[in-house]
């Protein structure tokens, strides 16, 4: 596997973790990996998380002001947008409303979530 590759199936496994009706941001993810500045990175692999075999959230990935940049690469100018609207996620002109209510941050949720299963 080379490194692009590796990188993209780590990205994969974070977003896998997002909970529905929760979104998260690519530099949020990038810091999270310990790559902080490669959100860019991050987008191309959502944008290459439709051929995966497991399937990618990807949806649940915006920018940092919770714009969905992304909307392009879902086959239709809507998509994106209805698959948040369809786990609760409210959305007005390709942005996330509650913006900080419904961000994910993995170096927190991971963190306490694999800290729980040891206790």
């Amino acid at each position: 596997m080379n490194t692009k590759d590796s990188f993209f199936q780590r990205v994969y496994q974070v977003v896998r973790h997002i909970p529905c009706g929760r979104i998260t941001s690519y530099g949020a993810i990038a810091n999270y990996l310990g790559t902080a500045g490669s959100s860019r990175m991050v987008g191309w692999a959502m944008n290459n998380s439709h051929s995966q075999l497991e399937p990618v959230p990807a949806h649940r990935v915006v920018n940092r002001n919770g714009v969905l940049t992304g909307k392009n690469h879902f086959g239709g100018s809507n998509i994106m947008q209805q698959l948040l609207e369809s786990e609760g996620v409210e959305v007005a002109d390709d942005k996330v409303l509650d913006f900080e209510v419904k961000f994910w941050n993995p170096i927190k949720e991971l963190e306490e979530r694999y800290f729980h299963d040891f206790i």
